[in-house]
């Protein structure tokens, strides 16, 4: 990418930005939503700017390190992943985590790796747990006038 910037003298500077291999995908569950971004790096995963292993509750740390005990700690010392996630209770933010790492994962290898690793990475997910790449549609019901609750 190339753009100019230009100053408040009235001079412009032109920058080139730095064109590294990234992907974003996001994982759902319920209200919750995460965004992953995936880029070529050292293996590094956090969550909301903290490494994954200081992740609170420890009884769900588990279930965010699923997709890279399933693939292989190998696939992803090359990349750097960073999740953002927001809404939803502890159990829904940690599926929706783990969704979108699988997401990311499986979409930084179809686009700068190859196919066939990619086909691998994404059936060895399915076989495992259909919700690390499929959402959930299941969506909170409104509540009704006249009613305690949506039914």
């Amino acid at each position: 990418f190339f753009f100019s910037l230009k100053l408040a003298c009235g001079k412009a500077i032109s920058m080139q930005r730095n064109n590294q291999d990234s992907v974003q995908t996001f994982g759902k569950k319920k209200n919750a939503i995460a965004v992953a971004h995936c880029k070529r790096g050292k293996g590094i995963l956090k969550v909301n700017g903290n490494p994954v292993h200081l992740m609170l509750p420890e009884s769900l740390r588990s279930k965010v390190m699923e997709p890279v005990l399933l693939v292989g700690s190998d696939k992803f010392k090359e990349v750097d992943i960073r999740v953002k996630v927001r809404g939803g209770g502890n159990t829904s933010q940690v599926y929706a985590i783990r969704q979108a790492i699988a997401k990311a994962i499986v979409a930084f290898h179809q686009k700068y790796v190859d196919e066939q690793s990619k086909r691998e990475i994404k059936d060895t997910l399915v076989q495992f747990d259909r919700s690390l790449l499929v959402a959930d549609p299941r969506r909170c019901e409104p509540k009704k006038f006249g009613g305690r609750g949506a039914r």
